[in-house]
């Protein structure tokens, strides 16, 4: 199993470059995609949140509120990183599972599409890391795009690593600052140049 990374920063577009993959027929694990499952209600991280947060962080329905949490989280780094412990274990947990199904199906390659990328379970997990990265204007144009106000934005991007730290850990950096045309083009010379010599053929 050739284990493929993708990461980077809120509004570089690495869920988009992991959709890519996808539609070419590779299996994706999503750690956003996990996260929420796991915050849903009876989810498999909430009780670790509310010992540490308090039920007050809690919808009506029993799962996480996530505006609720943001305010708590988006103005203290070290609340960012005690949800991002608690959020992580089980998330990577729940792709390693998903990694050992893929493994038990003979799969050859898998992405992992992971905004953080902790040493324990992603770096030290996969074979060849990915940073998807994109200037500071675009990122807010496109987090714009999304309903997000610029202050808050502003207020995400510093809590998240830099782009110096994320590209320290990539074996390959792609900038994504221009259309699909682009990436589309960067997914299939990356299958071209590390999956095809790795033996890996991908369905027409």
């Amino acid at each position: 199993m050739f284990i493929v990374g993708i990461t980077g920063g809120i509004g570089c577009g690495k869920t988009t470059v992991a959709k890519a993959f996808a539609d070419r027929g590779i299996t994706v694990l999503d750690a956003d995609a996990i996260s929420r499952e796991v915050t849903e209600p009876k989810g498999e991280a909430l009780p670790q949140i509310a010992e540490a947060f308090g039920p007050e962080v809690f919808n009506e329905e029993g799962g996480l509120d996530r505006e609720k949490m943001a305010a708590i989280v988006f103005r203290d780094r070290n609340q960012v990183d005690r949800l991002s412990r608690i959020i992580h274990e089980v998330v990577l947990d729940m792709i390693s599972k998903g990694i050992d199904n893929l493994t038990r199906k003979k799969e050859k390659v898998v992405i992992l599409d992971v905004p953080i990328p902790v040493k324990k379970g992603f770096v030290d997990r996969c074979d060849f890391i990915i940073v998807v990265w994109a200037d500071h204007a675009i990122r807010l144009e496109r987090l714009a795009e999304r309903g997000m106000d610029a202050e808050e934005a502003e207020r995400r991007m510093l809590m998240q690593m830099t782009e110096e730290e994320y590209t320290n850990l990539a074996d390959q950096v792609f900038y994504n600052n221009d259309g699909i045309d682009l990436i589309d083009q960067f997914v299939d010379e990356f299958i071209k140049k590390e999956l095809n010599p790795r033996g890996i053929q991908l369905p027409n």
